[in-house]
């Protein structure tokens, strides 16, 4: 520490000396660099690429998906399909995501950012959410902006030929990841929905998640009992309610269930009985889950302030995309909470390889497996998978597909 100006002139005399004996060179000031050409060349490259256009691309599979419930909504029946958004730049580069909420919402915001260079992706995402007639904290804007977010990163990540962790920053190459499943059906039976749950075990899973509430309450606690011992002590058994009951029933049901050792219980009363929630964590000793219903760090903070959730799970695309999920997790950690993304797997595995405080990641390989063969799965061994190495995201389509199958 040099406090006394005498020390200082000292000092500066003593860098004057060293700088002769090193050839006049200052160590006080460094010099104007100069980057190699092709080091300048791709720095330019950077500095000028813009966002110019918004576009979708639609891809429509055979067969028919089977109709299911949760506790709360049916869905299937329908025809199979994929849909991606695919932000255009000016030197071709195509950034893409697995897009939620309505089109028009998002070709309104992106507006807003044509012409921005993608590196600039703070100040991207802080327009779109500040540049409107009032700023919006939930919904359909919020999907809208994740999915262009998600997009934007997979721009940067290919620009600089790198998967985007590691432009992030990557803290794992590998992600601890669980099978969810195990919906009501029409004629899906307790030994059924044991099958299948076995079945992503014998497929390298370690963590396997159950729908809980769409039967009655004996019903449902037989089949987390069937579940649990089919699949044996070792598996990690996550429970999902849907956001199905009123605090007395979810604690009512997690007390009967507590002897199965389950790994979670998720969303066990509607989203926003923030102190409900706080109620059944309090009462049982089931780690509970909760957050896939909330928009942005301020619906995480929410939750935190509220104590409701041991482990949060927004979703990726509906939180905000990479950009706000990365300060959701840090804000989560700074409380020492862990994060488990809800949602398409391939739109959070690189958020995921990059913090330090994500747990677990959820997949669909029940449904990803059969009805959607142009996003393939991620192989799992003994319950982890590889992140993707390819430069981006890594959900760019084989053209093969893209002809076999767009609409």
């Amino acid at each position: 520490m040099l406090s006394h100006p005498l020390e200082r002139r000292n000092f500066i005399k003593l860098c004057a000396g060293m700088s002769a004996a090193f050839g006049g060179a200052s160590l006080l000031s460094t010099p104007a660099q100069t980057a190699p050409p092709l080091l300048q060349q791709a720095q330019n490259k950077i500095d000028n690429l813009k966002i110019v256009d918004l576009k979708y691309l639609e891809m429509k599979f055979p067969g028919k998906l089977p109709v299911k419930w949760n506790s709360i909504i049916k869905s299937g029946g329908g025809t199979p399909g994929m849909t991606q958004m695919e932000i255009h730049t000016n030197q071709g580069i195509i950034g893409r995501s697995l897009p939620k909420g309505p089109r028009s919402v998002a070709e309104k915001i992106f507006k807003k950012i044509k012409g921005e260079n993608p590196f600039f992706v703070e100040r991207i995402w802080d327009r779109m959410y500040r540049e409107n007639r009032k700023p919006v904290a939930k919904g359909d804007y919020i999907k809208a902006m994740g999915s262009i977010d998600i997009a934007i990163w997979d721009i940067i990540g290919k620009a600089l030929g790198l998967p985007v962790y590691k432009v992030l920053g990557g803290f794992q190459s590998k992600v601890r990841v669980y099978a969810a499943g195990g919906y009501y059906r029409e004629d899906k039976s307790i030994n059924d929905l044991a099958d299948e749950m076995e079945g992503y075990v014998n497929d390298g899973f370690r963590a396997v998640k159950m729908k809980v509430g769409g039967a009655d309450f004996n019903t449902d606690v037989e089949r987390v009992r069937v579940v649990r011992e089919t699949i044996g002590p070792d598996i990690d058994l996550l429970l999902d309610a849907n956001n199905k009951w009123y605090a007395y029933d979810a604690i009512r049901f997690g007390r009967a269930v507590e002897k199965f050792n389950p790994f979670w219980f998720e969303e066990p009363v509607v989203p926003d009985d923030f102190a409900g929630c706080a109620e059944v964590k309090n009462a049982i000793d089931i780690p509970i889950v909760a957050g896939e219903n909330e928009y942005t760090r301020w619906g995480c903070r929410d939750l935190i302030v509220n104590n409701s959730a041991d482990i949060l799970n927004l979703d990726t695309v509906n939180a905000g995309g990479i950009t706000e999920y990365r300060k959701i997790a840090s804000m989560a950690s700074a409380f020492h909470i862990p994060v488990a993304p809800h949602g398409d797997p391939h739109m959070a595995v690189h958020l995921v390889a990059s913090i330090p405080n994500a747990l677990i990641m959820e997949t669909y390989p029940g449904v990803q497996s059969q009805y959607n063969p142009a996003l393939k799965l991620f192989p799992v061994k003994n319950g982890y998978i590889e992140v993707p190495n390819f430069p981006g995201i890594g959900i760019d389509p084989d053209p093969a597909d893209v002809k076999k199958y767009a609409k």
